[in-house]
């Protein structure tokens, strides 16, 4: 099979337990580093799908990299390669196709539940459960998607196209990342609240949120890999 091209835009916001599943079914897969300076291939054909984890920065900004990545996007839609996005890479995908990226009413920092909203076969019988957050931007559903995750603080968690799944929430969280990112939590100038919780809370029972969260994240990534383009 070709390899999965997952995409890292920022040191500390690697595949995480993304890699793990993917190892786990065997399924192969190249790391490109654009933090590092590696750019995206002009097209999706070398491989099997396409994921984009999260970053700091805005799909707004003017970085080299982002015109090149919505181009890639948009190459897979129209090959019908799946594509998957966490955060940042949920709203590269919703801007490539077609719907846009701005603030969030709120920062959401932290643990915080998230609800099915509509009855998907991508959703497999998913409950709502508790994902892990770190966005202040959200994005639109784009034209021919469906919004299946939503929550209090952030209404479009989630939405599918066709063989593609793009998240604002976090779900390839391990506790070495968590802990990571608790380090940058003062950075974000915003006190505890409804929708920001301290490194503390975040770090408090931490392990079966965790357990709790790949089960819905094995869920949800089966269901993505299920249209692997061998």
């Amino acid at each position: 099979m070709k390899p999965i091209a997952i995409f890292r835009h920022s040191p500390g916001e690697g595949p995480g337990y993304f890699a793990t599943f993917l190892d786990r079914l065997s399924l192969p897969w190249r790391l490109f580093k654009v933090d590092e300076g590696d750019l995206p291939p002009t097209m999706p054909d070398e491989f099997s799908g396409l994921c984009f984890m999260g970053g700091p920065m805005s799909v707004n900004d003017d970085l080299p990299w982002i015109p090149s990545t919505l181009a890639l996007i948009r190459a897979a839609d129209a090959a019908g390669i799946p594509v998957i996005g966490h955060c940042l890479g949920g709203q590269l995908m919703a801007k490539a196709l077609g719907g846009s990226v701005g603030r969030n009413p709120v920062k959401e920092l932290g643990w915080g539940r998230v609800d099915p909203v509509i009855d998907s076969q991508w959703l497999d019988g998913i409950a709502p459960f508790d994902a892990f957050h770190w966005h202040g931007e959200t994005f639109t559903i784009p034209p021919g998607a469906t919004r299946i995750l939503g929550n209090a603080h952030c209404a479009n968690q989630a939405f599918v196209r066709g063989p593609h799944l793009a998240m604002q929430c976090h779900v390839e969280m391990t506790p070495t990342m968590i802990a990571s990112w608790c380090t940058q939590w003062d950075a974000e100038g915003v006190p505890a609240s409804a929708s920001v919780q301290t490194p503390e809370q975040m770090q408090q029972g931490m392990e079966p949120r965790i357990e709790a969260m790949r089960a819905v994240a094995d869920r949800l990534y089966a269901r993505w890999a299920r249209g692997l383009k061998g």
